[in-house]
């Protein structure tokens, strides 16, 4: 099966170096035009010169997801351009950092819901409208995380938004149907990057700090330091958790969005999607074989082959659960 979206118009919002620019590069490569959304023009205008030395044709489109102006023009601006958008990726959100229940902050808290919420809101809204004036039986996809659907300790307001975003998700998938317009969630894991600028900028950083971080051992403690707090996360040395040995990374995301938004899901609606290698089935008491001792999936099918040479991808080691 040859996935082809020749001829469709994307618009991605929050376009960040990671999941965001992997799903536009996705959509990009499978033949779409993609309008990169950021509230930083940095992130767009990087968005789309990954996808425009990759081959694909994309533009910038500034805004803040939660202003309805600025949602309002930035669709105006794609029509204006493209003359249509079959397919919406709602990606902006907000993870405030390790801020649990018993510290997180009013004006923290408000800024996470409304980036989510206000976010899916009027990018469907505007969008979808445009979908039912020209009759294109489109495409929106809303990224949710296992944090809103499972819990993660010590983020409160991110399993809070993306909880919303679940079931906004089923109401616009009904509200959308007569329309022809189909809506779905994805859910990501802790993805590994493979955005070779990413990965560089990481590198970097890890340097100036002295050495990478052990991405398996978290700060116990949630926020101060009075003699009562107790710790939410285990501090040591974390056993295998994914069955597959792998979560997966934005390329992953990416081939399964392509195919969400494709004529080949045209009757999936009000469903979520989940690329995982398998954490959110497993039992907790389930503990996988070392990723050493596995086959492990499939080789990754690479979609930025034009890489600049310093990181083509990533180590496949997406162990961490959200």
């Amino acid at each position: 099966m040859e996935i082809s979206l020749e001829g469709k118009v994307a618009l991605v919002t929050g376009v960040g170096p990671n999941i965001g620019s992997g799903i536009a590069l996705a959509l990009a490569k499978y033949g779409a035009k993609v309008a990169c959304n950021d509230l930083s023009e940095e992130a767009a205008g990087a968005c789309v010169k990954r996808i425009e030395r990759n081959g694909g044709t994309a533009m910038r489109v500034i805004g803040d997801v939660t202003s309805e102006d600025d949602v309002r023009g930035y669709v105006d601006d794609i029509l204006a351009a493209w003359g249509k958008i079959d397919i919406l990726v709602n990606n902006a959100a907000v993870m405030s950092g390790f801020a649990s229940v018993l510290d997180e902050t009013a004006e923290r808290f408000s800024r996470s819901l409304l980036v989510s919420g206000l976010g899916n809101l009027l990018n469907t809204k505007y969008v979808a409208r445009s979908m039912a004036e020209r009759g294109i039986r489109g495409s929106i996809v809303c990224i949710s995380s296992s944090s809103g659907w499972t819990a993660s300790p010590g983020y409160i307001s991110y399993s809070y938004q993306k909880g919303g975003v679940n079931n906004f998700v089923r109401g616009a998938a009904m509200e959308l149907a007569p329309y022809g317009i189909r809506v779905n969630g994805y859910t990501p894991t802790s993805p590994t990057p493979d955005n070779p600028e990413l990965i560089a900028a990481r590198a970097a950083a890890a340097a100036a700090n002295g050495g990478p971080p052990d991405p398996l051992k978290y700060t116990g403690k949630s926020g101060g330091d009075e003699p009562w707090r107790r710790p939410v996360r285990w501090e040591g040395e974390r056993p295998p958790l994914i069955p597959m040995g792998t979560t997966g990374t934005p390329t992953d995301i990416g081939h399964c969005v392509a195919w969400i938004s494709s004529d080949y899901a045209r009757l999936i609606t009000g469903c979520d999607f989940v690329v995982d290698g398998g954490a959110r089935a497993k039992n907790h008491m389930f503990i996988p074989p070392e990723p050493g001792q596995m086959y492990g999936p499939a080789p990754l099918i690479e979609l930025d082959t034009a890489a600049p040479i310093y990181g083509r991808s990533a180590p496949d080691e997406g162990l961490v659960t959200w």
